[in-house]
């Protein structure tokens, strides 16, 4: 399979999965907490065990930016600044859900547009960064669109449960459009690693934000069982791999 098709085989298995959430037969019949922890664990497991190693071993990548020389360990600057980043647009939909609810049993406008937006964006790194993996080799792709599937499955969730109905109808449709603009837009644009690294660094702070905001859910009880065997099984494929 040449790149072109592996990156956009990729991206539209993605971009399936926000489409498809919530209508997958295997989830109805495991208990909510269960695979929210499991898909948590394989999010932390694939941050911490491969995306963060990897950061870490491109340092050098931007040694020959003189300007950057100054700023020790900057890729884990980058990473803190995905999550500060990620962070920040949250507090910003969550701002805009003051406003007077005008929909029955769904968020403002606002937090809505604000909330899309910014998974659009998300989504958008997400997809630019299949080109990246897809050249890392087929066995790095999968991992990468496994761990990143079910963490959409995640994300969908929470959106769907914020927004209802119009979710449905217009938001799953955009940020499931951010995943095929980003693939093509790696495709199209051959940039210099330093942008891969600085993207691959955010993500990573923008999952470890979404992992603990969503997937290590605090009001409703966490299966740490389901969470444990979906870090180590997936540290172990990881390593495998």
């Amino acid at each position: 399979m040449g790149e072109v098709t592996g990156v956009l085989v990729a991206a539209a298995a993605l971009a399936a999965t926000h489409l498809a959430a919530g209508r997958l037969p295997i989830l109805s019949g495991i208990p909510r907490t269960k695979w929210l922890s499991f898909a948590g664990g394989i999010a932390v497991a694939y941050v911490f065990a491969h995306l963060l190693p990897y950061i870490a071993n491109a340092e050098a990548q931007f040694s020959h930016i003189v300007v950057l020389r100054p700023f020790e360990h900057l890729e884990w600057l980058l990473v803190m600044a995905g999550l500060a980043l990620f962070y920040a647009l949250e507090h910003l939909a969550l701002g805009s859900g003051r406003e007077r609810n005008t929909e029955r049993g769904g968020s403002p406008p606002g937090t809505f547009w604000v909330s899309i937006v910014s998974f659009a964006i998300y989504n958008a790194v997400i997809g630019y960064l299949l080109r990246d993996r897809w050249a890392a080799g087929a066995t790095e792709t999968a991992l990468y669109a496994v761990a990143l599937g079910v963490h959409f499955l995640v994300n969908d969730v929470s959106l769907r449960e914020h927004h209802k109905s119009r979710y449905d109808r217009i938001g799953r449709w955009l940020i499931a459009g951010a995943i095929l603009l980003g693939a093509a837009g790696g495709l199209a644009v051959e940039v210099d690693r330093v942008v891969v690294v600085t993207a691959m660094a955010l993500l990573s702070g923008g999952i470890i934000l979404n992992v603990l905001k969503e997937e290590l859910p605090g009001e409703r009880r966490a299966s740490v069982s389901a969470f444990l065997v979906g870090l180590l099984a997936y540290t172990a494929l990881i390593i495998a791999g």
